[in-house]
């Protein structure tokens, strides 16, 4: 029985439009969301719903929660399924609206009381801006509570809408949650490609879904060859305004190792194979050299760094740190664009123009607030920490709660290894405290791991595979896993990126060149607050620093000298302090039992094969390439899928122009295998039939070929028995004699080409002879005339004859 029509216009069969659409007070008639999620539009649904909670998920994965958001995530999902068979879309659109408020008042609510205060309208605004224009959601300091508090709200209309058959609504909804983190930075560019293909194949699907399965079919090929076009361009080309990602292009320049670590952005990313800038970027003028630090990062992702906590103008002076400190005065002054204010740690006072615009970070760093010009100039004053070995041990473990919260977090993801492999190097070393902890971890990658610019930007979680599939890495890599062993053990670490000393030129002035810049790490002690420490092998390093002026000089490259650097470094008969720790020093303590066969050294093995004769290995045939390595190119898993996206486009564009039927009948036509004579005559027979056809014309189904039928004649002629005319009864006297009555078509007889045609006329033996041409009847099919054939007069109508047969 039908559903009376809706003056809408129907919608389906026996439903109306209202029904389906869930506008009626009813349930709908046949609603099942099942049978919604198995058609073909669902598969864009659902892929683009998935682009945006895998970023959910991975934010909640950084700071914590991954389990209870998939709870949450099933169960909004589950109720929007249960809610779509009767509640109307627009009372569904209202309950998202409302649950988008609340989720934003809890997440305020969830915020710490002191930074609560600081909301402001004007500041939520901002806030708002910089999250559209880059501002990553990692940067919030509360930002599982974000995700959380947030995430039902998409899932759930998108669900709804899933439910309800109204695909590219649905998939509308998850495209734009996806464009607002692509905005934000948190978003790749596969995770935005995900989400155009899937609502691609939302508007796609459900505008065949009227010509049913076989339109759907029929259809595949185009709708694959879109998506295979959106992949291979977006690994060309990314476009993302206002993200974070910076794509490197095979063939294009390796970005410097300052490019990427000192720009002074909220977040720093971990990049593959970089080079040395020897350009100068700045001078110091001080009594000591120290690592000239530019910011830290406290917040690991698994592949970057991000700053959490916002900054501050800054206001007179700084607070000092907790313990003992020396006061270090530094004048610095600008070579060339400079958008950080490096100074050695702790500042506490900042004088200048620059103090006029400058921010503190919530780490007690120095942002400027405009980018520095060539000879700008300010003056920092720095308190050291200076706590001896000793003082650092006996420092304990009672950490205050947020630092300890802050700076022990790891992806929920880290492998259990990386803590495990940690364990077993603390025991080894007999480090019972955070200090000996420090140093061993330092200690032991010093020793176990080359330094290198050439390595291969690895996949997924970066200090795990630094520690377990790589040989060779530079600063970059070796601070990250030092952050995340220690963390594993609860010990508070951050990432710190900035500049080492530089060239000394005289007793108290520094050059400083791009590739100076560095990054190492900082370990928080109670009651004497942060520590350097630096796992980087200082050698090999500062050798390729010096190869690479040597080179720039030797090519005559500008802005390579300045202040006298071309002479030389500035020789002092007073030993300056080992970046690697061996001798103590104002921030950098040395190393606890440095015998080296507690450790080993990379490429060396341990006598009866200990933790590090395994670890040295473990990366051999893997990872990335280090000096002398493998120079070909290893594809990647992108490059892997870029290249099946690309296969499955080409073969699918193939098919819908025809091409995999022309390159199919090819072959066909070329392999001639071997079987019987019979086999081989048949097939021999078809290529050269189809080759007929091509040429001239194909051959009407059914039809026997034109030798078979002349055969067919000449039997028939041969065994047919001889006809005598008709006998007719005597005509009535005085009538006129009539010709004999024809038993077939009245005046009309069967051409040779199986159609009649009007017979000739004409009286005696003519008429009554049969046409000794087959007819129909006989049996007998014979081809039709070719339109192109030759024409001749045959009666009163034009018969077309073929020109061969």
């Amino acid at each position: 029985m039908s559903t009376p029509s809706s003056p809408f216009g129907a919608m389906g069969a026996g439903r109306s439009r209202g029904d389906a659409r869930g506008e009626g007070t009813g349930t709908p008639d046949r609603y099942s969301a099942l049978a919604a999620v198995r058609r073909p539009a669902a598969l864009g649904v659902l892929l683009a719903s998935a682009s945006f909670l895998s970023v959910f998920y991975h934010v909640v994965d950084v700071v914590g929660g991954a389990t209870f958001l998939m709870m949450e995530v099933a169960a909004v999902a589950l109720a929007a399924a249960w809610l779509g068979g009767f509640l109307r879309e627009r009372t569904a659109v209202g309950l998202t609206v409302v649950g988008f408020a609340l989720a934003l008042v809890g997440y305020v609510l969830s915020v710490p009381p002191s930074a609560r205060a600081l909301f402001t309208v004007g500041r939520v605004l901002a806030d708002v801006v910089a999250l559209l224009t880059g501002l990553s959601v990692l940067r919030l300091l509360n930002a599982g509570a974000w995700a959380l508090f947030l995430v039902p709200v998409p899932t759930f209309l998108a669900t709804y809408l899933l439910v309800r058959r109204r695909d590219a609504a649905a998939a509308t909804v998850a495209a734009a949650t996806t464009g607002f983190f692509l905005l934000t930075g948190d978003a790749g560019p596969w995770v935005g490609l995900a989400a155009a293909v899937g609502l691609t194949l939302a508007f796609g699907f459900g505008g065949l879904a009227a010509a049913g399965r076989r339109g759907v079919l029929a259809q595949w090929d185009t709708l694959a060859v879109l998506v295979a076009v959106m992949v291979v361009a977006t690994s060309l080309v990314t476009v993302v305004p206002g993200s974070a990602t910076n794509p490197i292009v095979p063939g294009g320049n390796s970005p410097t190792v300052e490019s990427s670590l000192v720009a002074n952005t909220d977040s720093v990313g971990v990049l593959g194979s970089i080079r040395l800038s020897p350009e100068v970027r700045f001078t110091v003028e001080a009594d000591e050299g120290d690592y000239w630090r530019v910011g830290s990062y406290d917040r690991y992702t698994g592949g970057r760094w991000v700053r959490t906590g916002e900054a501050e103008p800054y206001a007179d002076q700084l607070g000092p740190p907790p313990g003992e400190s020396e006061r270090l005065v530094q004048r610095v002054t600008a070579r060339g664009q400079l958008d950080a204010l490096p100074a050695a740690w702790k500042p506490v006072e900042l004088r200048g123009r620059a103090a006029d615009t400058a921010q503190v970070t919530d780490h007690g760093g120095l942002k400027p607030g405009t980018t520095l010009i060539e000879n700008d100039t300010y003056t920092v004053v720095s308190e050291r920490p200076t706590a001896t070995p000793g003082q650092l041990r006996r420092a304990g473990v009672d950490y205050p709660g947020q630092i300890s919260s802050r700076y022990t977090q790891l992806p929920e993801s880290t492998p259990d290894r990386v803590g495990e492999r940690t364990a077993e190097v603390l025991n080894r070393a007999e480090a019972g405290n955070p200090y000996d902890a420090a140093v061993a971890v330092e200690r032991y990658l010093e020793r176990t791991k080359e330094y290198s610019l050439d390595v291969s930007a690895p996949q997924g979680n970066v200090a795990d595979r630094f520690l377990f599939e790589m040989d060779s890495g530079y600063c970059v890599y070796y601070a990250t896993t030092m952050v995340a062993m220690l963390r594993s053990q609860g010990v508070p670490a951050r990432f710190v990126v900035g500049y080492t000393e530089g060239q000394r030129v005289a007793e108290d002035e520094w050059v400083v060149r791009g590739l100076d810049s560095h990054a190492w790490v900082e370990v928080y002690f109670p009651d004497h607050g942060w520590v350097r420490f630096d796992p980087t092998p200082g050698g090999p390093r500062e050798a390729a620093e010096q190869s690479s002026i040597d080179t720039a000089r030797e090519d005559g490259a500008e802005n390579v000298d300045v202040a006298g650097s071309e002479n030389g470094s500035y020789e002092t008969p007073t030993a300056t302090a080992d970046p690697a720790g061996s001798t103590p020093g104002p921030n950098q303590i040395s190393a606890v039992n440095p015998d080296e066969e507690r450790f080993g050294t990379a490429g060396a093995t341990a006598a009866g094969g200990g933790l590090t004769a395994n670890l040295t290995n473990a990366g051999a045939g893997g990872g990335a390439a280090g000096d002398g390595g493998d120079d070909g190119w290893t594809p990647t898993r992108s490059d892997v899928a870029v290249g099946l996206a690309g296969l499955v486009g080409l073969v699918a564009g193939a098919r819908r122009f025809g091409l995999t039927g022309r390159v199919r009948r090819t072959v066909w036509l070329l392999r001639q295998p071997r079987a019987d004579p019979s086999t081989d005559a048949q097939r021999a027979f078809r290529r050269l039939e189809y080759l007929a056809a091509v040429v001239h014309r194909p051959r009407r189904p059914g039809r026997r070929p034109a030798s078979s039928s002349r055969r067919s004649r000449a039997t028939a002629s041969a065994t047919a028995p001889a006809r005598s005319p008709t006998p007719t009864s005597a005509p009535a006297t005085g009538a006129a004699s009539t010709p004999p009555r024809q038993t077939g078509p009245s005046r009309r007889s069967t051409n040779w080409s199986g159609t009649t045609r009007p017979s000739s006329g004409g009286s005696g033996a003519r008429a009554g002879r049969r046409d000794p041409r087959p007819a129909a009847s006989d049996g007998v099919t014979v081809r039709r005339p070719s339109p192109t054939g030759r024409r001749r007069r045959d009666g009163p109508f034009r018969v077309r004859t073929p020109d061969r047969i």
